[in-house]
């Protein structure tokens, strides 16, 4: 008897003998003694590749390479197609979660890659090395702490707070709700965010003053050229700028609301995107030195970018499909 072998997976010379042996009427027992195999491991190849109760030594070997190839995917980033496509995405500023969700669109809902597996490859040696870690929203894993802005001292008349908004808009499911906020730069510049909730669609205008008449001047530019289906109603932090905003009832017929003093996470999503902004334009920055056609071409790379919320269609198309549906509407009425 020829002693056991250690462990080591059945190869095809030996496959062979068990086709033959098994053929001439040899039990699994003694097959696996003249082999050197444990009983347990000859039984186990015979009930695994076997088909119509026949053992073939070929047929074996085909489906045991197949399970092997199955079950030992090669990493989808040593894929030169793949990998190009993953690094240009991280460099255009998109999370590893869009870049694995576009791909899945992309192919028909089949799974690409893994966010994981990107973040993986940014934080191993090959990755740091590369340094692509800096291409990350955050270039650490620690998540920083969020401060909401100061409330307007004076107070802000007819507000009304965001608990009194409908259901509608508190699920995000109709369009034409919009959250507004204010990044503010060096010297009392700004930038004036708004965001719609149902797209996520983002824009932004520069201020001269982060006051309550440069808020509300912008307010209207903004929301005077949508139709009334796509605003419908605002929601605000407590800041100065939005002191005026029944002016947006009276002139536009929109409905405002407020979100509680120090409750920056309120109307999340538009702080979510101020804090992409934040990537292009730092803290501390003179506003001043930046010009609107420079930020809109910032925000133009933004609403680019494929959101999981929206099955990986971007704000910007989701944005102009319902837009154009609501201004084809708008001309039908007059």
């Amino acid at each position: 008897m020829i002693g056991m072998k250690k462990h080591k997976q059945i190869q095809a010379p030996e496959r062979d003998q068990i086709a033959i042996l098994l053929a001439s009427g040899t039990s699994l027992r003694q097959i696996a003694k003249k082999l050197g195999r444990a009983f347990s491991s000859v039984r186990d190849e015979v009930v695994r590749n076997s088909k119509d109760g026949a053992y073939q030594a070929i047929r074996a070997e085909v489906l045991s390479r197949g399970r092997n190839l199955s079950c030992r995917k090669i990493n989808p980033l040593k894929d030169p197609k793949i990998y190009s496509y993953v690094f240009d995405k991280l460099r255009c500023g998109w999370s590893p979660e869009q870049i694995a969700g576009r791909l899945m669109k992309e192919n028909r809902g089949r799974k690409i890659i893994c966010h994981e597996t990107i973040y993986r490859y940014v934080y191993s040696k090959e990755g740091r090395k590369k340094n692509l870690f800096e291409y990350l929203v955050r270039k650490h894993r620690k998540r920083r702490t969020w401060y909401g802005r100061a409330t307007y001292r004076r107070g802000i008349p007819d507000r009304v707070s965001i608990h009194q908004r409908s259901l509608k808009i508190k699920q995000k499911k109709q369009f034409g709700h919009w959250e507004v906020d204010t990044v503010e730069g060096k010297g009392h510049t700004g930038v004036h965010t708004f965001l719609e909730r149902n797209t996520r669609f983002y824009q932004a205008r520069l201020m001269d003053n982060v006051d309550s008449e440069s808020g509300v001047r912008v307010q209207l530019q903004v929301f005077g050229k949508l139709p009334r289906q796509a605003r419908r109603s605002s929601t605000f932090d407590n800041g100065k700028e939005n002191y005026n905003h029944t002016k947006l009832k009276i002139h536009l017929g929109m409905k405002t609301y407020f979100c509680d003093p120090n409750c920056a996470w309120q109307k999340g999503a538009n702080e979510h995107h101020n804090g992409v902004l934040r990537r292009y334009i730092p803290k501390k920055t003179d506003l001043s030195t930046v010009s609107q056609i420079e930020l809109d071409s910032i925000v133009d790379e933004i609403n680019d970018r494929p959101r999981k919320c929206l099955k990986w269609s971007t704000p910007k198309e989701k944005f102009l499909t319902r837009l154009s549906y609501y201004q084809l509407q708008s001309r039908k009425e007059k």
